[in-house]
C-alpha cells in the first residue's frame, strides 16, 4: 500500500511562475511506477501564470480552492472548487487568479511531467 500525506509539500515557483508542490511523480525513488504525475499548484491572488504548452502531455486540472480564468488557444472559461479542465497537448494555456485568495489546484499530467516536454510561449 502507498500512502502519503500530501499537507506537507514543499511549494517552489515553476517556469509559468506558478507554486507547484509535486506530490506524486514516478520517476522519485520509492514512488508507484505510473504513466502520470500529480502536483498541487498554487496561483495566488492577483497573479497569473504565463503562456505555456506541454507539447507531448496531457493535463487535466481539478480546481480545489479559489477563482479563476482558464484560457486554452482561443478559448476562455471562468474556474471554481470541483471544476476540472482539460488541456490537450500542444495547447497554449495560462491561468488567471480572478479572486481574493489563492487558486488551487491539482495538476496530473499523462504521461508524466518532464522539463523537456514544457515551453513557454514568449510574446512575438
Amino acid at each position: 500500500m502507498y500512502v502519503k500525506d500530501c499537507r506537507t509539500g514543499h511549494y517552489a515557483r515553476v517556469m509559468d511562475r506558478s507554486l507547484h508542490a509535486e506530490i506524486l511523480h514516478p520517476d522519485r525513488e520509492g514512488e508507484p511506477a505510473l504513466n502520470c504525475s500529480i502536483a498541487r499548484a498554487r496561483v495566488p491572488a492577483g497573479e497569473a501564470t504565463l503562456p505555456h504548452r506541454l507539447t507531448v502531455s496531457a493535463e487535466v486540472y481539478y480546481i480545489i480552492a479559489g477563482e479563476g480564468i482558464m484560457h486554452i488557444g482561443d478559448e476562455t472559461a471562468r474556474v471554481h472548487p470541483d471544476m476540472l479542465v482539460f488541456i490537450p497537448p500542444g495547447a497554449v494555456q495560462h491561468t488567471m487568479n480572478a479572486g481574493a485568495s489563492d487558486l488551487v489546484f491539482l495538476c496530473t499530467v499523462d504521461p508524466r511531467w518532464r522539463s523537456a516536454d514544457e515551453k513557454l510561449i514568449l510574446p512575438p
